[in-house]
Order: structure tokens, then sequence, then C-alpha cells
């Protein structure tokens, strides 16, 4: 079953990169659209239905021009390398859930000597999808349900305490699945400006502070003496 779900993670990584020309070349006719939404720096769309039930694997990896609409998105000074690896499994009867791992390499500017320095980024992915609510077969089949038994334990339910719900708070709730599919291009992006670190510094950067300084280095030293320096004569 993994050589299956391998197996079919390399025909839809070729997939992916046979489209990207095509989607781009989309977005490059269809920019001066003002419905248009605003194109991602890096998409791989996937349809739910195409992933096999043992789960699929796939490699990604963003050509030139994604790394650059990338490196802007991210205030870089450049993105010289970007690989993920995902597994998409089912989640549930209409969920999907995303894990893996990506490594890049950036080049960023040190917040200190505001000098470029090249750093690597090492980020876990993991995300789990399930449908809106009030969308898909289980939704709907819900009111079914309760319709059912609504006369059956009326009193019942008006005379019981509701039970009581251990809510997790460690866990976030699935992102929507959105017309039946996910975007991993745009989820390994936001993976990325996850583990970039705000404030870059080179390893070596250390911020030493101005030797403190007489009245005479003071910018208002000459306000203070009538437009002219202190000299050693004059009081404060």
């Amino acid at each position: 079953m993994a050589k299956r779900g391998r197996e079919a993670g390399e025909k839809l990584a070729g997939e992916f990169s046979r489209r990207a020309g095509s989607e781009n070349e989309d977005r490059a006719m269809n920019k001066d659209d003002a419905h248009e939404a605003w194109p991602l720096p890096f998409s791989r769309p996937l349809q739910a239905a195409a992933v096999p039930t043992e789960g699929l694997d796939v490699v990604l990896q963003p050509n030139a021009e994604e790394c650059a609409a990338l490196a802007r998105e991210n205030d870089l000074r450049a993105l010289t390398a970007l690989e993920a690896r995902l597994h998409v499994a089912r989640r549930g009867s209409e969920g999907l859930e995303v894990s893996g791992h990506l490594r890049a390499k950036v080049r960023q500017t040190c917040v200190v000597t505001l000098e470029d320095f090249d750093a690597e980024v090492d980020e876990p992915v993991h995300l789990c999808f399930a449908p809106p609510p009030g969308k898909g077969k289980s939704a709907s089949a819900a009111p079914r349900r309760a319709a059912k038994k609504s006369e059956r334990w009326k009193e019942h339910v008006e005379d019981e305490p509701a039970p009581a719900r251990i809510v997790d708070l460690e866990e976030d709730a699935p992102d929507p699945l959105i017309g039946g599919a996910i975007d991993l291009g745009a989820i390994v992006g936001e993976f990325l400006t996850l583990g970039l670190d705000p404030y870059p510094r080179k390893p070596d950067a250390e911020f030493s502070e101005p030797a403190p300084g007489g009245e005479e280095d003071s910018p208002f030293a000459a306000l203070r003496h009538g437009g002219r320096k202190p000299s050693q004569g004059d009081g404060p």
C-alpha cells in the first residue's frame, strides 16, 4: 500500500509541474481582471477525491519564479532552495490531514549589522482539514437522525442536564475544506513563514551599546551654550 501511495505521489508531482506553468500563464492573462483573487506565490491544488485510502506522498519544490515570489512575500533577500516532503491522509470520512517537513535555504538581512547572510529553515508541517459546518454528508444527515429521536426523547431531554463537554485547548480546530480541495503550495508557504526568524541575526553578530560620552558629544550641547561647542570652563 505504501508503494502505491509513493507511485501516486510521483505521478501527482509530475502533474503539479505540468500544471504549474499553465496556471501561471492563466494568471498572467487574467491579471487585469478586478474580480480575480490575488495569486498565491506558490500554489499546488489537490482535490480530496484524488487522495487514496492509503494516503499520498508528495514532494514539492518551487521553481525559480515561485522561489522569487516567496522571497518577496516574506521580505527575504533570496530563497535559494525549498523542498517539502508531505504525506496527505484521509481524516474521517470527509477530512484530510497533511503532515511532513520542509527545509529551505534563505538569505536574510541581519537586524544588528544590516548585512546579508544565509540561513536554513527546518520546519515540521501538520494541518487538518474538514468540511465547513453545514456542508457534506455528515451535516445533512444529522438533522434527519435528530428528527427521528425528537419525539421519543423530548421529555427526557427537557428533564436531564446537558452532558459536560471536555475541550482540548491545545488542539487546533481543523481548517475548512473549501470546494473539496486543499492547496499544498499555500500550506508550504504558510509554514515557511512560520519557520522564519522575524528578527534574523548573523551567528557572530553582537550588539554593543555606544560608550557614554561627555556633554560635548550631545547634539543639544551647542544649544545650551548659545550655538557654540562647550569648553572645559563652561558650567552645566
